[in-house]
């Protein structure tokens, strides 16, 4: 897996050289995004095209360093191939949804028909799907039509999930990049080149990215970056969930809980995702309606900085991998149910800590 330092490092370095120039173009051709909405925490111009840079980046990496003459069954060749060229298809109509609205705009129903028609490639047609729940509430393998459903779902639902978090400077770079990084890991240790090879793509180009876009950032990804993510990371989970580990000689993988593993990774963008739609149901606003009530913006109500809760949210992130790999020999509701509860632990925070400086004036008086 030497070559994946190679995939790592061509990612990195386009987009770290490439950068500082599509920062000047998108400045000359007035592509930013102007300060003013209440939810926007920038007091100057900053480009919002990285995107751009960051699918190049992935897209050129893993196409240069695509690994498919390491292996000598045919079978296992041809199905790399194939993967390869859904994988791309799909990312390069993604990148565009997402262009285009960055620059002129989407609406959200034409969007979510983008979604749903890329995942319906990915599902039907590349058949990359989740075809079990490995012991979850006691389900294993589920039936054919349940399995398009929830691998739908949940390509919808993760590719969204990186564009609602995409709100701070650093956080889906910085998010993404936890979990390209750790999936990479899996996949490498599970001797995939190939999804191993994009997800490290990836991890370069989004770390590279993130050298510019912390705070205060100097250019923004937009949805042509956040759509691009969320893509690569809904495959690779999806990928994950449903690999074949029965060849596999690796105890550690053999023993992790591909799903809760998966779950782990994505803690942050599911929990924000699904407690933001709800709380919206309930209001009876759309659910796809923007405002200030995700959990980055409740932490920079309480007083922190862009940056420190940045870093929060990643050391949160990482925390919930980790108790995910400790839970190895447990059953596999269990284990859900202790990441799931501790995930809303954590998410309780912010609301508890301004919840008791509300309180402390009034104790005073």
């Amino acid at each position: 897996m030497e070559f994946l330092i190679l995939v790592f490092a061509t990612s990195f370095l386009v987009v770290l050289l490439s950068t500082p120039s599509l920062i000047k173009v998108a400045i000359l051709k007035r592509l930013f995004d102007a300060p003013g909405d209440t939810r926007k925490l920038h007091t100057r111009m900053i480009p919002t095209i990285g995107g751009i840079i960051i699918f190049a980046g992935t897209l050129f990496s893993f196409s240069l360093w695509f690994p498919s003459r390491m292996s000598q069954d045919l079978i296992q060749v041809q199905k790399a191939m194939d993967d390869y060229k859904f994988i791309t298809s799909t990312l390069l109509l993604m990148f565009f949804v997402g262009v285009k609205d960055d620059i002129i705009g989407t609406a959200p129903v034409k969007k979510l028909v983008a979604h749903v028609l890329v995942g319906m490639v990915l599902v039907l047609m590349a058949d990359i799907r989740i075809s079990s729940l490995h012991g979850i509430f006691g389900i294993d393998v589920i039936p054919y039509w349940a399995s398009v459903f929830l691998s739908l779902f949940t390509y919808i639902v993760v590719v969204n999930a990186f564009n609602l978090i995409d709100g701070l400077d650093g956080l889906a770079g910085g998010i993404g990049f936890i979990a390209s990084s750790a999936f990479g890991v899996w996949f490498a240790l599970a001797g995939d080149p190939v999804m191993a090879a994009l997800a490290i793509a990836l991890s370069g180009s989004l770390l590279a990215f993130l050298i510019f876009n912390f705070a205060p950032a100097k250019i923004f990804m937009g949805d042509s970056g956040s759509l691009t993510i969320g893509l690569i990371i809904s495959i690779l989970a999806i990928k994950l969930v449903s690999y074949d580990v029965s060849a596999i000689q690796n105890t550690f993988i053999l023993n992790v809980s591909k799903p809760i593993f998966a779950m782990a990774v994505l803690v942050y963008p599911l929990v924000d995702t699904l407690r933001i739609f709800i709380y919206r149901a309930v209001r009876g606003v759309s659910p796809f309606s923007a405002d200030r009530n995700h959990l980055h913006h409740r932490l920079i109500d309480i007083g922190l900085t862009q940056k420190k809760t940045v870093i929060i949210l990643y050391v949160v992130n990482i925390v919930i991998i980790a108790l995910s790999l400790s839970l190895l020999y447990i059953n596999a509701t269990l284990a859900l149910l202790i990441i799931g509860s501790t995930a809303l632990l954590f998410a309780q925070i912010p609301f508890f800590i301004k919840k008791m400086k509300n309180r402390t004036p009034k104790e005073n008086e």
